[in-house]
């Protein structure tokens, strides 16, 4: 009896390893991409905010900020690039432009105007696809060769590629929630910038592009991977990247009086990054202020 229990279960362990590898080499592929059969991203769910009230706000300040792609650590922003037909070099992933761009595509997210980023002006789906159709760079002026008196200025329009977002602006509110005594911090919106390329300039000049809710963009960004340096087998997603605070970036503005960022009052690049860490100082010393041991 216990012969048969053991063939028994024998049988049943081969029979499933067989299946599962014939399950990999006549699947799908995705099957054929990796060893295993992996879950999809599209089943997973975007974690809520804890309810907040506003009798539990004690204390908050707006600040607005700037991620640079340049910097190393945020290169899961960046990376894979795709080419200028928008097709990504990795097909399991797409950089964080192109997540919200397919999204709002789709309609499952709204874009808003970049003259302000107080989500009031929608962009429609002409005006979206105008915005990331390309720029008009001026490139080259030369004489009429009907009329050599007469200076021709031709015009190009440079493809959008993912590589052209070099920055994301963020905006997003601190607060201390005296209900569960924390310091906390929920983004606001993002707003991807791109370089522009002119004649007779030597610095690249930045323009941005649309805004993004971030509370509505959390149902795209949830679904899309991020790759993981140290561990493929366990890959976030870019709302995981946002929500941990996984990237690096300057304070470009503080809520104040005047409504003016930093770069209106600090004229040099040094000066810019000193008021920066002074206002970002100030909250820490706020925070640990609070507590008194």
């Amino acid at each position: 009896m216990k012969k048969f229990i053991l063939l028994v279960a024998l049988f049943t362990v081969t029979a499933q390893w067989v299946a599962a590898q014939q399950s990999i080499l006549t699947g799908g592929i995705e099957d054929r991409e990796h060893i295993y059969r992996r879950e999809s991203a599209m089943d997973r769910k975007v974690v809520p905010y804890p309810p907040l009230r506003e009798a539990d706000v004690m204390w908050s300040k707006r600040i607005w900020r700037a991620i640079d792609l340049h910097e190393k650590i945020n290169a899961p922003l960046r990376f894979p690039l795709a080419d200028g037909s928008g097709a990504s070099s990795t097909r399991d992933r797409k950089n964080l432009i192109l997540t919200l761009i397919d999204a709002i595509n789709e309609g499952s997210v709204t874009a808003y105007s970049s003259v302000d980023d107080q989500f009031t002006m929608p962009l429609s789906s002409t005006e979206f696809s105008k915005v990331i159709s390309g720029d008009s760079v001026h490139i080259e002026s030369r004489p009429d060769p009907d009329n050599p008196d007469y200076i021709v200025m031709i015009d190009s329009v440079e493809p959008f590629n993912s590589d052209r977002v070099t920055r994301y602006n963020i905006k997003e509110e601190w607060f201390f929630d005296k209900q569960r005594s924390v310091m906390d911090v929920r983004i606001i919106g993002i707003c991807p910038v791109v370089e522009v390329k002119k004649e007779g300039l030597d610095e690249k000049l930045t323009k941005p592009l649309f805004w993004i809710y971030f509370p509505e963009g959390r149902s795209a960004l949830v679904h899309s991977e991020v790759g993981n340096r140290v561990n493929s087998s366990q890959r976030l997603t870019f709302d995981d990247l946002f929500m941990k605070r996984m990237f690096n970036s300057f304070i470009t503005k503080e809520e104040n009086i005047y409504d003016r960022p930093i770069d209106t009052y600090r004229t040099t690049p040094m000066d810019r990054l000193l008021e920066a860490e002074k206002i970002k100082q100030e909250m820490v010393n706020f925070e640990i202020g609070l507590w008194d041991y």
